[in-house]
């Protein structure tokens, strides 16, 4: 299996197990943010898409010529989702989590915590071989309650959390149904 961190064309490491925006940041503090083009190669993503998304509002416009590590996060969050869902869903989604993409006042959970949460339920339930409705709840809910302190609105999130793992896993299963498809039309 050629596992990748979701979002991006990163190849899974055991460091992103636990942190997998920790893979990501020391760059970002290298350079002071990522550059269209270096965002583009992270994700797979062109970079008319990513403009896109930003002149939607679905992710914070840049301010030069970099991208931020809050805007990093939302696109990578955004991407995990959109093989599975409509983008305007995902945008809804992420505005039922943090509010404005502009004011992270309004925010349940920090950007971060958010993705690495993800990551690591998704990284779990791959693990297990159990993607069942009940062991995802389950899941979620042990990591919104070890993460607690740092969640404003645990019943929300846990919510969120459950359609974002799911939609992510139907992403997974709509690509490898794609895959078999087109063996098959190659064949005919």
């Amino acid at each position: 299996m050629n596992r990748l961190i979701p979002g991006t064309t990163m190849k899974f490491t055991e460091q992103a197990r636990e942190s997998a925006f920790s893979l990501i940041s020391p760059v970002l503090e290298a350079t002071g943010g990522l550059t269209l083009s270096q965002l583009s190669k992270l994700t797979g993503l062109e970079g008319t898409t990513i403009q896109n998304w930003i002149k939607r509002g679905w992710v914070a416009a840049t301010k030069g010529k970099k991208y931020s590590e809050k805007q990093i996060l939302r696109i990578l969050l955004i991407n995990m989702l959109r093989k599975a869902m409509k983008l305007e869903d995902i945008a809804n989604l992420m505005h039922y989590i943090n509010g404005d993409v502009e004011d992270t006042a309004d925010d349940i959970i920090d950007d971060i915590l958010l993705y690495d949460i993800l990551c690591r339920i998704i990284f779990t339930a791959e693990d297990e071989g159990a993607f069942d409705s009940e062991h995802i709840r389950s899941l979620v809910a042990n990591e919104i309650a070890e993460n607690n302190k740092d969640i404003l609105d645990a019943d929300k999130l846990r919510k969120a959390m459950y359609v974002m793992v799911m939609g992510y896993r139907s992403g997974y299963l709509r690509t490898e149904m794609e895959k078999g498809l087109e063996v098959i039309l190659d064949e005919m």
